[in-house]
């Protein structure tokens, strides 16, 4: 176990009624994928342990329910600010327990989750709980016992964009973390705690999906789970949840395109493309992993995107120089490294990267970002998610054929235009995507983010987002 202050982290326990409940059974070591060093680790939980926590959950619900909703957006708000002051530990453990980049990590854990909040606690504070529709009162109440399945990628991202607007809506939850990235969970635990949350109304159990995330999916006293994750993951928790026909929210994978009119700014897409389609390491479901550009234009985007390719460094990502660093297990490495051999077999293009670790890194979870160009649309590297540093560059003939191609997989979650305004607006309107950006718009935490088909069915962030977490009833008087 690494004993360096810096990555001194809580000895495993899980958090159930307010506390840190020790746990003396079988731990999941958290693996720092730079190195391959035992960081930490967390409990291996059971289904006991899930009986546990929903218990408090269900215990806390009924006077979480009934608190003013202007008090729990002033309790919510303390955790804004407690996520802040300790944004530097979150920022160190992403970087240690999945390999995120120091310069990504201070938007990731340091600005980022405290602005969400704040969002979230802003829509809660104007939003319409009642209303009156002729002789009915209609009211919006919380939903019951959450349960929040967080993935790797963003860890405490994505525990506050669940958490938060369940909190907001009056629910209690139980979080599962990702056993490859868990210990934002812990140092969240505590905000919540510094901040006067209730004990019982916010739980961690960890573990894995197998035994942890069906055990909350199959409980009959949760009634709702939103979950993010993979497409097959998904339909996992669907299945188990179904049983009793609980709530089901579900953001997953992607194979967002990003379409480039003749008319765009082409060297401002190229770049703003690849800086989304590399983002954390290409582990974003939201990632611009397919680059669709004019037949005509195909051989200047390409020779673009080696120039700015060429800014994208990789190495250790505790050094704030670096902008990529290694994937977040070794597991994923082999599976981003077969998709680039899949690429090469299936005849792409090869522009840059390819299979193996970059020049210089003989270990660690490192490949090499890699570009293919003349990529068939139907092959497996334009149709599925690799979730790692791969971009896809696919010819269009005209703008028919583009949306066809963007339209054309199972996924749906986001996408961009770049073009003149008005040209790209009219192209987003037909991609079949739950989130469309043009020309590099900057991020609203006020709209909602959430996928079409395969990609989910549920919407985080915004009025939308807190609405996830209500149920609507109508009183007739």
């Amino acid at each position: 176990m690494n004993t360096d202050k810096a990555l001194s982290f809580p000895s495993p326990a899980h958090w159930i009624d307010g506390r840190a409940v020790p746990f003396d059974g079988p731990l999941i070591e958290v693996v720092n994928p730079a190195t391959g060093d035992v960081v930490a680790a967390v409990p291996d939980g059971t289904a006991a342990d899930v009986d546990r926590a929903v218990e408090a959950a269900s215990a806390a619900f009924p006077g979480w329910a009934a608190t003013d909703p202007a008090e729990r957006a002033a309790v919510v708000r303390r955790v804004g600010a407690g996520l802040k002051e300790r944004g530097g530990e979150i920022a160190a453990a992403m970087t240690a327990e999945m390999g995120a980049a120091r310069s990504l990590t201070d938007t990731l854990a340091i600005a980022l989750p405290p602005m969400a909040v704040d969002s979230l606690a802003d829509v809660a504070e104007s939003f319409a709980w009642t209303e009156e529709i002729a002789n009915s009162l209609i009211v919006r109440e919380p939903v019951g016992v959450v349960a929040a399945i967080v993935p790797w990628n963003f860890p405490i991202q994505q525990i506050v964009t669940k958490v938060v607007p369940a909190l907001l809506a009056g629910n209690s939850v139980v979080l599962k973390p990702a056993e490859l990235a868990p210990l934002a969970a812990r140092i969240f635990a505590e905000v919540t705690s510094d901040a006067g949350l209730p004990a019982g109304v916010f739980n961690v159990v960890h573990g894995t999906g197998q035994v942890v995330g069906e055990a909350l999916a199959a409980h009959p006293r949760v009634d709702m789970v939103s979950f993010t994750g993979s497409t097959r993951a998904g339909r996992r928790v669907s299945a188990v949840a179904s049983e009793t026909v609980k709530r089901v929210a579900l953001e997953l994978g992607g194979k967002s395109a990003n379409i480039i009119l003749p008319d765009a700014d082409l060297k401002a897409a190229v770049t703003g493309g690849l800086a989304v389609a590399w983002a954390n390491n290409g582990q974003v479901c939201g990632a611009y992993s397919r680059m669709l550009v004019p037949a005509a234009l195909h051989d200047e985007v390409v020779a673009l995107l080696r120039e700015a390719a060429a800014e994208y460094t990789v190495g250790d990502p505790a050094d704030e120089s670096v902008r990529l660093g290694p994937l977040a297990s070794e597991a994923q490495r082999q599976r981003v490294t077969a998709y680039i051999e899949r690429g090469i077999a299936d005849g792409a293009t090869l522009v840059l990267g390819g299979p193996g670790r970059p020049e210089g890194l003989t270990g660690g979870a490192y490949v090499r970002p890699t570009i293919f160009a003349d990529v068939d649309p139907r092959s497996a590297i334009a149709q599925e998610e690799i979730f790692g540093p791969v971009l896809a560059v696919i010819p269009y003939t005209d703008d028919d054929h583009a949306v066809e191609i963007a339209n054309g997989t199972i996924y749906g979650l986001t996408g961009a235009v770049f073009g003149e305004e008005e040209h790209a607006l009219a192209i987003a309107r037909r991609m079949r995507t739950g989130q469309v950006d043009i020309n590099g718009a900057r991020f609203n935490p006020f709209a909602p983010f959430g996928g079409y088909k395969q990609s989910g069915n549920g919407r985080e962030y915004g009025r939308q987002g807190l609405e996830e977490f209500l149920e609507t009833k109508a009183i007739q008087r």
